[in-house]
């Protein structure tokens, strides 16, 4: 098993296995928040291209929050799986929304801070983060990346269990994952340092990009 030494350095593998998209102008490139952004920013940099971020929320199963029937994005966007979603009295579903509109809401207002709203028309957009576990949430952030107008989706993550690898693949254009261990346990397992990714670090990461 490698292990990385933080997320910068995790950012510097995927850029090295992006490098085809270096230049681009249409590629932007978008930190799942917030383990993402540390790790997205040193892909922006590397490939010259703009850092913003997606806000995703899982819509989860109330018993079973790991559960998505769906997902949450910016501009009001929603994502369902019906089949799943079916199994919900609407007062569920309307809790559940109401929660994590509210915990989007305050992410879109504390990281865009006047940035203009995301817009995706036609872009290629790559979407990182630190790692996969489930893939539920880079799953949900593919549907509303394509909900967005992306004309071509890249997820791009340093490491992931080959179910969700798998996964992924099915969902994205592209899926950059330099490790896949048959024995995947948590992400930050592959990291020497996996501190907690503050608000603070994000807003940071987005200034020095912009």
């Amino acid at each position: 098993m490698n292990t990385y030494r933080d997320r910068t350095e995790a950012g510097q593998a995927l850029a090295d296995r992006l490098n085809g998209l270096a230049g681009q102008p249409d590629v932007v490139v978008l930190g799942l928040v917030r383990g993402g952004v540390p790790v997205a920013r040193v892909v922006a940099q590397r490939l010259g291209a703009p850092l913003d971020v997606l806000v995703v929320r899982k819509l989860g199963m109330p018993w079973a929050p790991e559960v998505a029937y769906g997902a949450l994005g910016p501009d009001g966007v929603q994502v369902l799986n019906e089949m799943i979603a079916g199994g919900l009295s609407e007062h569920d579903r309307a809790e559940v929304r109401r929660r994590e509109q509210a915990e989007l809401d305050r992410r879109e207002s504390r990281y865009r801070a006047g940035r203009p709203p995301l817009d995706l028309h036609g872009r290629t957009a790559v979407i990182v983060d630190d790692g996969l576990a489930t893939g539920a949430t880079a799953r949900a952030a593919v549907q509303v990346a394509r909900h967005l107008g992306a004309g071509r989706v890249v997820v791009a993550v340093p490491v992931g269990s080959e179910q969700a690898y798998q996964m992924l693949a099915a969902e994205a254009d592209q899926v950059v994952c330099p490790q896949t261990p048959p024995d995947f346990g948590a992400v930050g397992a592959y990291y020497d340092d996996f501190h907690e990714v503050s608000d603070d670090e994000v807003a940071q990461a987005l200034t020095a990009t912009a």
